[in-house]
């Protein structure tokens, strides 16, 4: 038990090092490619105040202020980790700023795995990730009462192939607002 917590730990402290080292030069960058599965690649940008954050879509989903875009509610992993990917964490600042400012809402995060591993195996990679995700929104402020994990390892593939691209595309977390 103390072995996840130091690993969830290490995923935060990554995370905050990743940011700091990263500071601001005054220069955008884009992001150079889409992610595995979504349409339309986002803008990372600094974090936007948790004021901005307040508009949602049609869905409850929150609305990226800069791009008037619904955020990524998707985020991949690598082959059998748990750990966030450094191009997923402003997308979740700007989720936790949402929950923050409207603390009313709750967010299911889903964890996902691709086909390779035994059913319990994944379920239980698919909770760390789901974990992991959670783990970086409370980090940033947000209320551990408004977030709930639910692993469902391989099950419910985003792509039913049998190929690097598919797995690549089934190993991630999803957040669902409520």
């Amino acid at each position: 038990m103390q072995h996840h917590w130091f690993r969830n730990l290490s995923v935060v402290a990554f995370a905050a090092l990743v940011l700091v080292g990263c500071s601001s030069t005054g220069k955008k960058e884009a992001q150079t490619g889409p992610l595995p599965g979504n349409e339309q690649p986002e803008v990372t940008a600094p974090a936007q105040s948790d004021s901005e954050i307040s508009r949602v879509d049609g869905e409850g989903n929150p609305i990226n202020p800069q791009t008037g875009m619904p955020l990524s509610r998707v985020f991949y992993f690598d082959y059998d980790k748990a750990m966030l990917q450094p191009d997923s964490l402003a997308i979740l600042e700007l989720h936790a700023g949402f929950l923050k400012n409207n603390s009313d809402r709750r967010v299911v995060i889903d964890g996902f795995t691709d086909e390779r591993g035994t059913r319990e195996y994944n379920l239980a990679l698919g909770e760390r990730r789901a974990e992991s995700v959670a783990t970086f929104l409370v980090s940033q402020g947000v209320r551990r009462s408004q977030i709930d994990v639910v692993s469902y390892g391989e099950e419910r593939p985003a792509d039913a192939g049998h190929s690097e691209a598919a797995w690549a595309k089934n190993r991630r977390a999803e957040l669902v607002y409520r």
